[in-house]
């Protein structure tokens, strides 16, 4: 598991770099996040280390709620599978990036499958909003080979969904 409190381990977002140089970079406002995916892939970090300004920072004005209360947040997220982008880059004004995050609540692991919208405004992409595809439990796997099927429940195998 990746740790979200020590900077010098990978970051979360699964880029496979350490967190100061991906998503801590954009967090600190040093840099903003080039294409929708680059946000998409520093909310989520940002939502594992609960930071508030941040999501609310990049959240599109016209949809941003006026609170994010993480009191009750009892969700550890683990991981983030990126399933496809359209559109969404440097040159682009919006874009829609789907995606599987996984998480373990109260000792179980489950995950959220959603597609999100991004909109660029000011040169800075910002998250409009996402639509949850599916959700769940994942299911314990007893082939857990690159053809099994996902134990996120999508019914496709491993290597086509969350292994890509």
């Amino acid at each position: 598991m990746t740790t979200i409190t020590d900077n010098t381990e990978t970051c979360i977002c699964g880029s496979g770099l350490h967190y100061q140089e991906c998503c801590g970079r954009y967090h600190s406002g040093e840099h903003y996040p080039p294409t929708a995916e680059a946000l998409m892939r520093s909310r989520f970090s940002a939502y594992a280390r609960r930071d508030v300004d941040y999501l609310l920072n990049t959240w599109d004005t016209s949809k941003r709620p006026a609170a994010i209360d993480f009191s009750k947040e009892t969700a550890q997220w683990q991981k983030l599978a990126i399933v496809g982008t359209k559109k969404g880059a440097a040159h682009d004004s919006k874009g829609i990036v789907e995606f599987k995050a996984f998480y373990r609540q109260d000792g179980e692991d489950y995950f959220m499958h959603e597609i999100s919208r991004f909109v660029k405004t000011d040169s800075r992409w910002l998250y409009l909003d996402g639509v949850i595809k599916s959700a769940g439990k994942v299911a314990a796997a007893t082939d857990t080979g690159k053809n099994a099927p996902c134990a996120c429940g999508s019914g496709k195998k491993f290597k086509r969904c969350c292994g890509r």
